[in-house]
């Protein structure tokens, strides 16, 4: 009868107390000793941290068991588990963020170098070759730089009106240089320049720059834009805000085993998955988007690489205008006559006299350029290295914001590691984790068993940052097919504003057709210099200088 008794008193004991409270292996799990030091190693006060277990009724997030943790303790293990995901998050983001910063850097700092190269080395070859003759005209060559770089920085600049119009400029220019016999009103010279594509007296050149200078800059600015809108999207998605649910997980993820007595215990890898799954659901969402937006980059690079190298256009260019220039000297009588007849007979300029001499200190040799007196590369590296840089680094961040919960989870200071399943936190004790992995994204949140996630409410901040990034896709699309396109937007994701001819989905062709003149080799445009040269001596150049004397010696008086 008494052993019976005492089965039951034993029974009866072992329901009334608390869930690990008896037996040996309990007793010794009582100490909270590696929890005070844990603790502490935070950086925490250990101040009215027990020694022993106390009873769990207090807690709200951990299991209310017996526990080393006070109500204040879980508190600050909250805030701690908040502020380590945070950094994590921003940790982990911190190569694609770095990608699109240091490569926008280096884009921006060549293509602008690579301008102001193009402009030093035209100023210089025509000082040398034309003299006083380009000095005094040195304003229209100092515009269309002044717009090309206008247009890279965003600027409301419509590329073929633009380069239109200094053709046109040119063309008055020098038509009144040629013909100084004449007077000419700003009525004439404006009917004088609507017969510049009538009459080409530029030859070809200008047709086939205006091809090369508007794809080359529309794909140049647009993948510059489009590094700003990477970086940007990066640096605003990698800076998380958690919910009140991703808080509660993550701190019963990383800080209830301090609460159990288990500080060293580390959490599932799969447990792990399900939480950052839970927290980052809205930053998966961007990965549709993102990947459109990487592989649209990956192909604007392909045309800077071909056929949009904006380095092979701008460094001939000098080169180019001064060959446009040498056919419209040789040109001169039949597009003189022409004009004469389209446009009327001048006035005879007043005060003409029959002939005038020419000054014997003025050198009338064409000295032809030489390409090693050109400056060096841009920003020390070509456009070619920096696009088989950029194109790496951009194929190594596609599916990142889905790989994000993957990438944190490996970290050997966050989880178990998948070696140690049956020996990891759980989320109630240590032992395997059960449940099944989440897929990426908000809808599928919805029966995490770890974050409480409201899916009927999207992130607006990431929305606005999806919307970025497909406007800017859009973008990319329009100009891999030689289209411009329009920087001024409601968000804010680029540095400045422009415009240019538009683009929409509906109107755009899926692919460029091009036109087959592509930018000669840089070496075949130094023979170019070379053979004009050749040519300084014919009888129209000199020519043309003696018009160009006559007319500044009539301008002096």
């Amino acid at each position: 009868m008494l052993p019976r008794i005492g089965a039951l008193l034993g029974a009866l004991l072992q329901l009334l107390l608390p869930p690990g409270a008896g037996g040996a292996a309990d007793a010794k799990a009582r100490s909270c000793g590696e929890v005070r030091q844990a603790y502490g190693a935070k950086g925490f006060s250990l101040a009215n941290i027990p020694y022993q277990e106390i009873a769990g009724e207090h807690l709200r997030i951990c299991p209310q068991e017996y526990t080393c943790c006070t109500s204040e303790m879980e508190d600050k293990l909250s805030q701690q588990s908040k502020l380590e995901f945070e950094n994590l998050v921003d940790e982990t983001s911190h190569f694609v963020r770095t990608t699109f910063v240091s490569r926008h850097k280096k884009f921006d700092e060549f293509f602008r170098e690579l301008l102001e190269n193009a402009e030093r080395s035209l100023n210089d070859m025509f000082v040398r070759t034309y003299g006083m003759l380009y000095m005094q005209n040195s304003e229209v060559f100092q515009e269309l730089f002044i717009e090309l770089k206008r247009y890279y920085t965003g600027g409301n600049v419509n590329l073929e009106e633009m380069l239109n119009d200094f053709w046109a400029r040119l063309l008055e220019r020098m038509f009144q240089l040629i013909n100084p016999q004449y007077h000419f009103s700003e009525d004439y010279l404006e009917c004088v320049s609507k017969y510049t594509d009538q009459l080409k007296p530029f030859g070809d050149v200008p047709r086939k720059l205006k091809v090369q200078v508007t794809r080359a800059f529309i794909a140049a600015r647009t993948f510059v834009q489009g590094l700003t809108v990477g970086r940007e999207v990066a640096n605003r998605v990698s800076k998380v805000s958690p919910t009140p649910g991703c808080i509660r997980a993550l701190m019963k993820m990383l800080y209830c085993p301090y609460c159990r007595g288990l500080p060293t215990v580390k959490p599932c890898d799969n447990y792990c998955l399900n939480v950052m799954k839970g927290c980052l659901a809205n930053q998966a969402d961007l990965d549709t988007e993102w990947n459109l937006f990487i592989d649209a980059m990956l192909l604007v690079a392909e045309r800077l690489e071909g056929p949009f190298n904006i380095e092979t256009v701008m460094d001939p260019i000098d080169v180019k205008i001064s060959e446009a220039i040498m056919n419209m000297q040789e040109n001169s009588m039949q597009v003189s006559a022409k004009v004469f007849q389209g446009c009327g007979q001048p006035k005879p300029a007043p005060g003409l006299r029959s002939s005038r001499s020419i000054p014997d200190n003025f050198n009338t040799r064409f000295r032809p350029y030489n390409p090693e007196e050109r400056p060096t590369t841009a920003a020390g590296t070509s456009l070619d290295r920096l696009v088989i840089d950029i194109k790496e680094k951009l194929k190594l961040s596609k599916k990142f914001w889905s790989a994000l919960p993957y990438t944190i989870c490996k970290e050997e200071s966050v989880t178990a590691g998948p070696s140690n399943e049956e020996d990891c936190w759980n989320g109630h004790a240590k032992a395997k984790y059960l449940p099944e992995i989440m897929n990426d994204g908000l809808t599928n949140q919805i029966n995490n068993p770890e974050v409480d996630v409201d899916i009927t409410r999207p992130d607006t901040y990431i929305r606005q940052q999806i919307m970025a990034l497909r406007v800017m896709t859009n973008k990319l699309k329009n100009a891999y097919n030689g289209n411009d396109v329009n920087f001024q937007d409601t968000s804010d994701e680029t540095s400045g504003s422009g415009s240019g001819s538009g683009c929409t989905d509906d109107i755009c062709p899926t692919e460029f057709e091009f036109i087959t003149t592509e930018a000669p080799l840089v070496d075949s445009d130094r023979r170019e210099v070379d053979s004009s040269a050749s040519r300084s001596s014919r009888p129209v150049f000199t020519w043309f200088v003696i018009c160009f004397v006559l007319l500044l010696q009539r301008q002096c008086r």
